[in-house]
This record gives C-alpha cells, structure tokens and sequence, in this order.
C-alpha cells in the first residue's frame, strides 16, 4: 500500500491485477501466509491454485462492483473492506453467464497487505 492508499484501493488494485491474471502484482498486495477461502469452504495458500482451481469452473469472470465499505481498523491495526456486486463471464463450453452475485471480504494489516480473503457467490448455484 502506498502511503496515499486507503484499504478499498488495495483490494481494487489486488482484484484488478487477480481479473487481468497478472499474478505478480496481485502477489504483491498479499501478506506472507494471507488466508485465502473461496465457496465450499476451499482454501488456496497462493494465487497459482486458486487460478488452478478457477479453471476448472469457468474460463473467464468479471466482476461489476455495486459497492465497497471500509470497517475501521482495529486495536491490531486491522481493516475489513467488503465488496459486492455482479460477477458475469463464461462457463468451461463457452456458454456466458452474468448477473451472479457475489461478496468478498478482506482483512487488510497495518502494512497494507491482504491478511485474509472471505469469498461467497451463487456460482455454483448458477451452474447447476
């Protein structure tokens, strides 16, 4: 994080870097051992399994954001940044999906690292 950067950027910065697969500067927003738990209770401990593991659900996805809120940072110097919104992409045979809701939390440290990443949407629920 740069000095001029609240937490709602650092998590903007990350998911844009995750979107364009730039694994480098997602990398970089992520604190050493950052937890990482997606839907069905799946845990990644680095942005290479979780592109793995995406692949294996759908080609591509976008995200189209509604909203973003800053939870102050607590006695630890911890922030909590919520986004929601739509997700919209393809599925593995290439047919499209959107309007997908979805919620992600994050705790962001005193440093301005991705400590912890909370994922829910209906992905799942959409495939079926």
């Amino acid at each position: 994080m740069t000095p001029h950067e609240s937490p709602v950027e650092v998590v903007e910065h990350f998911l844009a870097a995750l979107e364009a697969r730039d694994l480098p500067v997602a990398a970089r927003r992520l604190a050493a051992g950052a937890r990482l738990t997606f839907p069905g209770g799946q845990r990644f401990h680095s942005l290479q399994e979780l592109v793995a593991w995406s692949a294996t659900r759908y080609r591509f996805v976008r995200k189209s954001y509604d909203r973003s809120e800053l939870l102050p940072a607590d006695t630890r110097g911890v922030a909590v940044v919520y986004c929601r919104g739509t997700l919209a992409g393809g599925w593995l045979d290439g047919t499209a999906f959107t309007g997908i809701r979805f919620i992600d939390r994050f705790e962001i440290d005193a440093a301005g690292l991705i400590v912890d990443q909370q994922v829910w949407n209906d992905l799942g629920e959409a495939r079926r």
